[in-house]
């Protein structure tokens, strides 16, 4: 018999909305679309055919609307999986949790989560201007450290790499995303393996004023080869979402438009227009 979840695990507004995202369970579609900036969400949602509900609580934006019949929620998240953490339990609680009950719903909800954000490359032959789609997350944040989760013999042995290569005294973790959106959204686009930092500048090996403990972190991790498993590109959430759609039981794919490359030290002068162009290329594929 399921448990009922106590007000101070899973807080509930006066309005009966989920507390960080400030939302209820009919103001969410079962596809998602994701981005870090919250002024990024209006990008997305200016192609909706209609725009039903917007909210806006903390960097948590959403809109949900119809694009060509179907409907989306875009959401913002912020940086970092600290508020992948949040932003996952939270929207998995509004369609698998009865906010009123605080019991979990015997039948599951899956959702299709899909993180359109940028990126930094860190294989020469990956250039600024490119669009790539995450086969794989590499945590280099310790998440993972407070869940626990089946991982495979790759997934394991890619961690371990890691881990031996930078001189870490944590495991980094490795996790596969969705291949069903992968097979739906990923035509056209570079396929890669994407590491999530827990910070931009430091665990980037950027330095200001801070000199980083690991300054060559992007060019030791573009020489990781695990039976022929490489790294291309890196940026700050992936990991977070693939960890947290595998334990919760969602779809999740991360889209990333590469807008730097850390090895040729090339800066795309048109981010935003690489942006846009992965985001109409999402909700094509989505449409169609």
């Amino acid at each position: 018999m399921s448990k009922r979840i106590p007000e101070s695990e899973l807080i509930i507004n006066p309005d009966g909305s989920i507390y960080h995202l400030n939302l209820k369970p009919e103001h969410l579609a079962s596809t998602v679309i994701t981005v870090g900036d919250p002024d990024r969400v209006e990008k997305v949602s200016k192609y909706f055919d209609e725009i039903e509900f917007t909210m806006s609580k903390r960097e948590f934006v959403t809109h949900t609307g119809t694009y060509q019949g179907k409907r989306i929620t875009v959401m913002s998240t912020g940086m970092g999986t600290d508020n992948i953490e949040i932003f996952m339990t939270e929207l998995d609680a509004l369609v698998n949790v009865d906010l009123e009950t605080r019991l979990p719903k015997e039948k599951h909800t899956s959702l299709d989560i899909i993180r359109v954000g940028t990126s930094g490359s860190m294989q020469a032959s990956i250039p600024a201007g490119a669009m790539l789609a995450s086969a794989y997350g590499i945590g280099l944040d310790t998440l993972m450290a407070f869940y626990q989760t089946d991982f495979t013999d790759l997934e394991v042995a890619v961690g371990e790499k890691i881990q031996k290569e930078l001189g870490l005294s944590f495991l980094p973790y490795c996790i596969q995303g969705s291949q069903k959106l992968l097979d739906l959204l990923g035509g056209g686009l570079i396929q890669g393996n994407t590491v999530t930092c827990p910070g931009f500048f430091g665990p980037q090996g950027r330095e200001v004023r801070l000199k980083p403990a690991i300054p060559d972190i992007i060019e030791k991790l573009s020489q990781v080869n695990v039976d022929g498993f490489e790294l291309t590109n890196f940026e700050m959430e992936t990991a977070g979402y693939y960890a947290m759609g595998r334990l919760l039981g969602h779809e999740v794919l991360s889209l990333n438009a590469i807008v730097a490359n850390r090895i040729t030290h090339e800066f795309a002068d048109n981010a935003n227009e690489i942006v846009d162009e992965l985001i109409r290329h999402t909700l094509k594929k989505l449409a169609g």
